[in-house]
């Protein structure tokens, strides 16, 4: 029967008019057509970062590789359903599904690829797993995007509906018959596009098919993500969701016995007993310092506050508070942040916990309820916890992770009386501050020891803040720099009055920040920026410059030491007070790599494991802010010690053994 009507058949017709696959077909050429173009103008936007990896063609034919893997993925179920196309009476509502499905799966690929330049200027990568989480906020998302990245989201908007319509006009032209192809030709070319289909999927002969892992060719995080498709990089996220709580599998698996072996074998932890099989990394903590009257705590995370703003720590000249408060405390000169996103931040800070590859276990199901946190540990010690919040408590399920974890009362923007100035992400940092002050000096007059962790957000894009409040650093006034000297402004202005309350000799107080602004460089970590400022100052605390490496799982359990608590408890960091002289150590996450840097005489070693279950050994010089790869195999030993750090906090998750209520017997 023939497929095309009496009408002289177009060029394009005569080229894509194939019965049931015609839409197919020109998906997948139209699919390739477009990716490839898009990846050569990032390319070529790029151009410097790429030409300095030195693959550029390899980069190319990889990357027509991952995108007949993305368009295959997406192709799967009309494929499936074609059978369909040779019944009579579901001819044309197949030949319509397809039409459908295969436009949208087109303006899927579009949309993604024309929302991947903004993103990488902002994550230095391509959409990922992010893109997808911050999908469950849109008010925030878009409020961020209308007012940081107006021109962009229009354009890409405008852009999108163009393409959506040129891209129909190719669909459909042609003058193609919509009779049914006989059962018999049908169902054998199925069988061909199913083999062919695949073949396209798995990409490759091995025992594992293809994953991102593979087309990681250089030594660059966003040179490797522009091999992929914004559109595959999103899906293999969704795909890696229902793997989490076992996510630090993919660099490797230890036995559970030596992976918990390992993981505790540091010199900081040799004093304390681990006893309890139910929780194996329980132990009694006896704080250092002894108090009778233990004191209250009060933790600022400071929102995106990297090394980078910070001229003590190489950085800029925007935190002359800061700068002032650190000659009056314990101040950090060598502290890594886990992650770069705030709930890592908040789950390393708040509840002593390490990284993995998965989610941050703030927004993981089986962590909402007896978790270890500092609040849950002072809760039990009688204290009354809150947390502060110049936004939606909502975000990020925080307001979930703290209630469930030992958090009684949460402060945030619907409780702020009268702001004074309110932007995408809530009330200012000073409308903050003012309202922390407020709340401390009302839980100080109960006469019972508080916990407060007040968390800012003025320094988070599209950087609003009001005006008249500090000299700009830069014009124009919406950036980074300016919002981050803005923010340390109000905590200036914080300290200033919390040092003439009655709460201030009976507290301590830590400074530290989640994560830095913009996580970017061209090296599989880039290491310098991890690096934070830390400052516990308040009470009867004295000037010192701590100059070990130290990872943000360390905060919790100096600052349980140093307030005079002893406890029960599962966090594995390092207590200061006990232990200030051991060669430190910090565990960084960045997108699918895991290392472990430990501290040398003269540099910083890590040792960085990649989701193909390979590891490659790097060395830092902080000073330089410079990591170089070796080209010498990391040795078992290094790899199965970087592998248990990474694999026991996703042990801990997923058999639920980072209870709050853990017991370490009788003291």
């Amino acid at each position: 029967m023939s497929m095309i009507t009496a009408e002289k058949p177009s060029f394009l017709s005569n080229l894509f008019c194939l019965g049931p696959y015609r839409y197919l077909i020109r998906t997948a050429a139209l699919g390739l057509v477009l990716l490839s173009l898009s990846r050569l103008a990032l390319v070529l936007w790029q151009y410097d970062r790429v030409a300095q990896t030195d693959v550029l063609t390899q980069l190319f034919v990889q990357g027509l590789r991952a995108d007949i893997i993305v368009i295959c993925l997406l192709l799967v179920v009309p494929v499936l359903l074609i059978p369909l196309a040779s019944v009579r009476g579901m001819s044309k509502l197949w030949f319509q599904f397809s039409y459908l499905w295969c436009l949208a799966a087109l303006v899927l690929l579009v949309f993604m690829e024309l929302a991947s330049p903004a993103f990488i200027l902002q994550y230095d990568v391509r959409p990922n797993r992010l893109f997808v989480e911050y999908l469950k906020y849109p008010k925030e998302v878009l409020s961020t995007l209308w007012f940081g990245f107006r021109l962009p989201l229009v354009l890409g908007v405008v852009a999108t509906l163009v393409l959506t319509w040129l891209m129909r006009r190719i669909f459909r032209s042609g003058k193609c018959s919509l009779n049914p192809w006989s059962v018999g030709k049908t169902v054998g070319l199925w069988f061909l596009a199913l083999v062919l289909l695949f073949a396209g999927i798995r990409s490759t002969t091995d025992h594992r098919p293809a994953n991102p892992a593979i087309f990681a060719i250089t030594a660059d995080a966003m040179v490797n993500s522009l091999v992929l498709s914004s559109g595959y990089s999103v899906l293999y996220a969704l795909y890696n969701l229902k793997h989490e709580a076992h996510s630090s599998e993919i660099y490797g698996k230890l036995p559970t016995e030596q992976m918990l072996k390992q993981s505790l074998d540091w010199p900081w932890l040799k004093s304390y007993q681990f006893t309890n099989p139910n929780y194996p990394t329980a132990h009694w903590q006896q704080a250092v310092v002894k108090r009778t009257n233990p004191l209250n705590l009060v933790i600022v995370l400071q929102e995106s506050l990297g090394a980078t703003f910070v001229q003590s720590l190489g950085g800029l000249a925007v935190t002359p508070e800061l700068e002032q408060l650190k000659q009056q405390g314990i101040w950090f000169e060598n502290l890594y942040a886990t992650g770069t996103r705030s709930v890592r931040g908040i789950e390393a800070v708040v509840a002593g916990f390490p990284p993995t590859p998965a989610q941050s276990t703030v927004k993981l199901s089986n962590s909402q309820q007896h978790f270890t946190t500092l609040a849950s540990i002072l809760k039990a010690q009688g204290y009354q916890t809150q947390f502060v919040y110049g936004g939606e408590a909502h975000f990020d399920n925080m307001r979930s992770f703290f209630t469930g974890n030992g958090v009684e009362q949460i402060v945030d923007q619907s409780q702020m009386q009268n702001p004074v100035f309110t932007g995408s992400w809530g009330a200012s940092d000073e409308d903050l501050f003012a309202t922390a002050h407020q709340q401390l000096t009302a839980l100080h007059q109960q006469d019972k020891p508080f916990f407060s962790l007040i968390f800012t957000s003025s320094n988070h894009e599209p950087f609003e803040f009001p005006d008249g409040r500090i000299d700009l650093y830069q014009e124009p006034k919406d950036t980074a720099n300016n919002a981050v000297k803005y923010a340390d402004w109000a905590m200036g202005q914080f300290f200033k009055k919390a040092k003439q309350s009655d709460y201030w000799q009976d507290t301590l107080f830590l400074i530290v920040a989640d994560h830095d602004n913009r996580v970017y460089g061209d090296n599989l970590i880039p290491v310098e920026k991890f690096h934070i400022p830390g400052l516990i100052l308040g009470a009867d605390t004295k000037p010192e410059l701590l100059k070990t490496l130290a990872s943000q799982i360390d905060l919790a359990p100096t600052l349980l030491s140093m307030m005079g608590i002893s406890s029960c408890h599962t966090m594995t960091g390092r207590d200061f007070t006990l232990d200030n002289t051991s060669p430190g150590r910090a565990l960084l996450q960045f997108e699918n790599y895991f290392a472990l840097m430990q501290q040398k005489p003269q540099q910083q070693e890590l040792v960085i494991l990649k989701p193909d279950g390979k590891s490659v050994a790097g060395f830092y010089q902080p000073q330089q802010q410079k990591l170089d790869l070796s080209a010498q195999a990391v040795s078992l030993a290094d790899k199965n010690q970087a592998l248990a750090l990474v694999q026991l906090p996703s042990y801990l998750y997923r058999e639920q053994k980072n209870s709050s209520s853990a017991l370490c017997g009788q003291h």
